[in-house]
Formats: structure tokens, sequence, C-alpha cells
């Protein structure tokens, strides 16, 4: 192994920027191998300059540093690359010149930083002969495979203290507090976080809700003598029979954005007679210095990208299981969404403690 890429895909995620690290100085330290960086996702195998050699001095200081050096591109699909044609717009597929940059610059492999679309485009770019390597990114959790994917331990941290400094102005002032949360269509964020933090209804994609069950936990708490309530919302979260809001529609480039439930929510406690604010958190939750863990798993899993490169283990996704860094086919990691289970420990813990899902 002589040469490898690294390009990150998607959206940011904290610890983005520890994978690269890691990676270079295991690539070279261990294998004297050169790096090279391709900027914007995909789209830097097709745009000017966009790759840039990586050595150890680009890499200092990386690692509490959100973000990601190289750039990201969440609509740089290759099989769907938007262009202006004769004035108009159009999608045209760029994928063999994908195939052909890896090849013109002599990349033994290529490491893919990103979710599960990133990954989903990996894998059909090994398809066609990329030899490919995928590192898991997400704050949403989302990705099969894996127990954890690096980035969603910072975003859990950071809608915690969300919830926490809610508390004390809900209390304060007698109001029901409600906390929208990233996660799309999987509640991993809002229901880690919704325990963590003490909400006393959590809503999550999983379990479609009824508006009459949210306002009934709050009047169970209010003729309990206590006046506030924390509610945390998924974004992708709906009403029983409804369907998910979107602040967005989406087209061929671009994907529906969730959001706006909250103050559906907010909206319908406030009318039937209860003081309620609501905080949309966004992107709060992408940026800022990676958590310690994620820094950690981060770590990990750019050194044995690595390493699997070596092995010339294409088409693999490193993952961790049981604390342990393994490999799993993407493949696997494609073919299905992970998503919360419904009758996991964590949900029956929260709804032993009291905590409502506005299920029934």
């Amino acid at each position: 192994m002589k040469r490898i890429g690294i390009l990150t895909g998607g959206g940011d995620a904290p610890g983005l920027n520890a994978v690269i690290r890691a990676a270079v100085k295991t690539a070279i330290y261990e294998y004297d191998c050169e790096v090279f960086g391709i900027r914007n996702g995909y789209d830097g195998f097709v745009e000017t300059n966009g790759i840039v050699p990586l050595s150890i001095d680009s890499v200092r200081g990386l690692l509490p540093r959100g973000g990601t050096i190289l750039g990201a591109a969440n609509r740089g699909n290759p099989y769907a690359r938007k262009i202006v044609r004769d004035d108009k717009e159009t999608l045209i597929d760029v994928s063999d010149e994908i195939i052909k940059g890896i090849e013109r610059l002599e990349m033994d492999a290529l490491l893919i930083l990103g979710g599960d679309g990133t990954l989903h485009i990996a894998h059909e770019l090994y398809k066609k002969g990329a030899p490919i390597i995928g590192v898991p990114k997400t704050i949403d959790n989302d990705i099969s495979g894996t127990e954890l994917a690096f980035g969603f331990d910072t975003a859990v941290g950071i809608a915690t203290e969300a919830l926490d400094r809610l508390h004390t102005t809900a209390e304060s002032h007698h109001r029901v507090m409600v906390l929208e949360l990233m996660g799309r269509d999987a509640g991993f964020i809002a229901l880690h976080a919704g325990v963590a933090g003490g909400a006393d209804v959590i809503l999550i994609p999983e379990l479609p809700f009824k508006f009459e069950n949210i306002l009934a936990e709050v009047r169970r708490r209010v003729e309990a003598g206590y006046l506030f309530s924390i509610v945390a919302v998924s974004e992708g979260a709906k009403p029983r029979g409804g369907k998910q809001v979107f602040s967005r529609s989406g087209d061929d480039i671009y994907v529906p954005r969730l959001g706006g439930i909250g103050q559906q929510v907010g909206g319908y406690i406030e009318k039937q007679g209860f003081e309620s604010r609501v905080t949309v958190l966004g992107h709060l939750q992408r940026g800022g210095s990676p958590s310690s863990f994620d820094r950690w798993l981060a770590t990990r899993f750019g050194a044995a990208a690595v390493r699997l490169a070596a092995q010339r283990k294409f088409d693999h996704m490193v993952a961790l299981r049981a604390g342990q860094i393994v490999d799993v086919p993407l493949a696997e990691v494609t073919a299905t969404a992970k998503r919360v289970d419904v009758n996991d420990d964590a949900i029956i813990t929260a709804r032993g403690m009291g905590v409502s899902f506005g299920d029934d």
C-alpha cells in the first residue's frame, strides 16, 4: 500500500477531523504511505484543486476541532450531479470520473467517511472497481452494523445540556418547554438526551403519538403539583395517522428537510391553556468540539480503516461492536436502516420511570 485517499461526505459531524488525523498518522507512521484528501466529498474528484496531499503537519491540532478540514457536500451524489447546460439545470452521472480519478492518482484505497447515503454511494462505486473502505459518521446514529457512530455522543451531550437549561426556566415560569432535536427518521438523539435530561415526554419517529396523550401527561403533572413539563421531540416524530412535518420539500437534488413538529406540539399545548415555548436546537448539535468519547471512537475508526485498507478488505466498513472495532460488509450496512427498537430496555426503563412517549 503506497497511496490512499480520504473524503468526508454528507453533513458534518464532530469527530471527522479526528478520523482524518488518525488515518493520516497511521498511514504514514505504520505503512510509510502517501495520503491525499478529497475536498467537498465526491465533488473533489471533478473539481479544480479538489485533491490535496495530507501530511503530519496537515493534521496537527485537529483532535479537538469540529467540522472537517476537507469540506463536506451532502448533495454531492456522483450519480446525480447537478450542472447547468444550455441555461437549464440537469443531472449527469460522473461516477466513471470518480473511478478514473482513483486510477489516475494510483490510490490503493479510498477511505470514505459518511452516513447512510454516502456509504450507499461508496458501495455502488466499489461495484465499479473502486477500492472502498467505509467509516460510519452520523450524529443520528442510524447506520446499521455499528452500535455507535462518532458524532452521536457529542450531539446527545449538547441536547442534554439544552434540556438541563430549559428545566430551570420552565420551572421558574411554570411553562411547558418543547425541544425539537435532529435525528431524521431515527429517534436515538431524542431518546438518549430525553432520558439523560429528565424529559417528561419523549416523541420519536418509531412511536407515533397522540396529541391528547401529551396533554394528558402535562395535566397529570399539574394536578400532582408540578407546574412545568419538558418535552423532547425528534424532528421525524409524527402523530398517529398523520405525516412528518417538513420545512422544505425535496426534489432530484435536495432531500426533504424535516422540521416544524416542535411548533405543532407546542402550539397544541398552548391552545389547551398551558403556556408553552418551543426551542429548535438545529445545527448546534453538529457544531463545535467533539466529546472525549467521539475523539476516542473516531481515532480508533481512522486507524482501523487504514489497517483494513492494508489488508485489501474493500467494500467493508469499520464498526463498533461490544466495545471492539470490527468490520462489516457495506452490503449489510446499506441493506437495512437502523432505528430505535421500541422493545429496547431504554424504552422500557423510561416508561417504568413515568416518561410518556405519547402513544397508548
